[in-house]
Parts: structure tokens; sequence; C-alpha cells
């Protein structure tokens, strides 16, 4: 069988998905041949280590006419059995045999976003409802990374649960041992890792954070995460604000990255929505206690071994983070549950549910 599978953000937020995939992909599977299409900036970015996996450039931009057309006629020419979208955006003039990854609908539900005017957001949020509502009927499948964003496009397409694999991604440790970040050592501090848009709710955090100085005047918040329009932003409001001990890393290495976690009094997660949730489940890997807004997706990926609190309650969150960091007793229990909880997540399984769809929804040859 010949499978295309669509990569073109394998260098984007959402990419470890999509590397994760391929990397286990190449483990079990050596007899199906493989087409990995990516954008030309990344055609050094995923490199396979099989004779099966083989890179196609597609320097097709997401929602252009490039996409529909281009991106179109590149698959036609390809003949592959079967296709994975790995996002909804997808050239609906291609209606040969695919199955769709719906990440989250996260995209639907936002309101605000400061690089983005409110008449762009409004387009790209019906080009997404309708593309989404399109690709759910169409697709032979839909893979999703959480029962909540299952359930979410069911109601929101009105397609039945048999049509939807919920394949959970999983965390991984760094290879190398944890690199020490000198100007942190010795000191306290708690920490959040992910992107800056409006609805991961970073501002919420912060001004949590300024009313834990009362208590605790030297904890530090550590924020990391791509130093983009978003976050610069936020690094102004926070200078214009004169907010103390807000520490913006920007881009760290998995070996920092290790040791962040397992020295951070807390992971705080306070998030409005999300599809997985992935830091959270990262922290406890690596033994960071994590406190965690209970929306959406949260409390299913998460489980017991989180502490919870409402994202739109500051003097919630200032409660349960401050609770949890003063807490020895309460940071060793969520400490022990959440390398548990890690524990049950599995990029291989991933990788083996996600060829099973593959297997299922492939035209079957005469």
């Amino acid at each position: 069988m010949r499978i295309a599978i669509d990569a073109r953000i394998i260098n984007s937020g959402t990419g470890r998905y999509i590397e994760r995939l391929l990397h286990y992909l190449e483990e079990i599977d050596h007899t199906n041949e493989y087409l990995i299409l990516v954008r030309q900036a990344d055609l050094g970015y995923y490199k396979p280590s099989q004779p099966n996996f083989k890179i196609i450039e597609a320097e097709y931009g997401n929602y252009s006419f490039g996409e529909q057309f281009g991106l179109a006629r590149l698959l036609y020419k390809l003949k592959p059995d079967l296709v994975h979208f790995c996002m909804p955006q997808q050239p609906l003039l291609y209606i040969r045999p695919a199955v769709t990854s719906v990440l989250d609908l996260n995209l639907l539900r936002i309101t605000a976003n400061d690089d983005m005017n409110p008449v762009e957001l409004r387009i790209k949020k019906a080009i997404f409802g309708a593309m989404l509502w399109i690709v759910s009927h169409r697709t032979k499948h839909v893979i999703s990374i959480s029962n909540y964003t299952k359930e979410d496009v069911m109601r929101f397409s009105g397609i039945k649960a048999d049509k939807i694999t919920v394949a959970y991604p999983a965390a991984d440790k760094a290879k190398g041992a944890p690199q020490p970040l000198p100007e942190f050592e010795g000191k306290p501090f708690i920490m959040y890792v992910g992107r800056a848009e409006p609805y991961k709710n970073n501002r919420g955090l912060i001004l949590a954070h300024q009313q834990l100085l009362q208590r605790d005047p030297d904890l530090r918040l550590v924020i990391v995460g791509r130093k983009d329009v978003l976050r610069e932003a936020d690094i102004k409001w926070v200078s214009d604000h004169n907010y103390k001990n807000v520490a913006f890393l920007g881009f760290v290495t998995d070996e920092q990255l290790a040791w962040l976690y397992g020295n951070a009094r807390a992971y705080v997660f306070p998030s409005f929505m999300e599809g997985f949730g992935l830091p959270g489940l990262e922290a406890m890997l690596y033994g960071a206690p994590v406190a965690a807004s209970h929306a959406s997706c949260i409390p299913e990926i998460l489980g017991d071994a989180a502490v919870y609190f409402d994202a739109h309650n500051q003097d919630e969150m200032v409660r349960v983070v401050g609770g949890l960091i003063h807490d020895d007793k309460q940071r060793a229990e969520l400490i022990e549950r959440g390398k548990l909880q890690a524990q049950k997540y599995s990029w291989r399984r991933m990788a083996e549910q996600i060829l099973d769809v593959y297997n299922h929804n492939a035209p079957k040859k005469p």
C-alpha cells in the first residue's frame, strides 16, 4: 500500500505529533510505502531512516489557493492508495480515499487573538468551520487525540462515533541528562510551557503569580515558549505593569526543560481550552507536581494526578497553586501519581492505532 502523509506542519507547534508518528511508523511498518509531504523549509527537519519512507516537497501554505489546487494536483500525480491529512485543512478537489486527524476545535471558540484583527479572525473561523464540516463527512475516518475532541467533532459535524478513532499522544523524556539553568538553581519557581495565544491564559497565570508574591516574594514564574508576536506582547505587558519575578525564556533545549520540570515547585497549566494538553503530561513525566485548569480535555488526560482550578477564577488559581507549593506531602503524592499517569500513554501505541486505521480504510486490492 502507498500512503501519503501530509506533514506540512511538522515544524509547527503541533509538529511533534507528526514527527513522533513518523518515528514509530518507521519502527513498526517496513512493508507499506510512505510519501511524506513537507514544505521546502522543512526538507531537512525530518530525515527518514527506512527505505520505504520518502520525502516529497509540497510547498503549499495552509488555507491557500496553492493548497486547494497545487496540493490536489500533486496528490493525483503521486497516486497514493490512501492519504493521511494531519490537520483538517486539505484540498477539497482531492476526492480519493483519505483519513484526517482533528487535534482540536479551539479555533471555533476563540474570541480574541492579538496577532489577528477581528475581521480576519471571523473569516478564518468561518473557513475552518466549513472545512471541518465537509472533511468530517467526506473523509473515510477521523483520528482524534482525546475523547473530548472526539465528542466535540461529533457534536459539530453530526458524524457517528464509529467513524472516529481516539489515538492518544504521549510524552517523551530527553535522551541527555538534565542541564541546569544556573540563574534558577536553588531558587523557588513555578513554570509554564507553551504558546501565548489568549486562550492559553498566560496573563491570568501572571496575575495569579503576582498575588502569590505577597506570601512568597522570592517566587519566580518561568515561562518557556517561542518568542513570537504574542509572546513579545506579553513581555511588554509585564514590563508596562512593572510585574516582578517573571522570566520569559523562549526556546530551551530538551535537557534544560527536563531540569526545569524536575526542579519546579509546581507546573501550572491555566488554559481555557486544549485538545490534549501535552505539556501537563510532560511535566508529570519529569516529576513536577501539576496544578491545572479543569477545562475541556485536561482532566481526561491528567486524571487524579493533578489538582484543579477554574481558569476563569484567579483567586481560586492562587489558592490551589499556593497550597500546592507549600504542601510537601501533597507535592510528593502528585509527583508519584503523575509518573504513573504519564506511563499510561505511548507514542508507539498511537502509531499502531493509526496504522490500523490505514489498513482498515485503504481500498481493497482486487
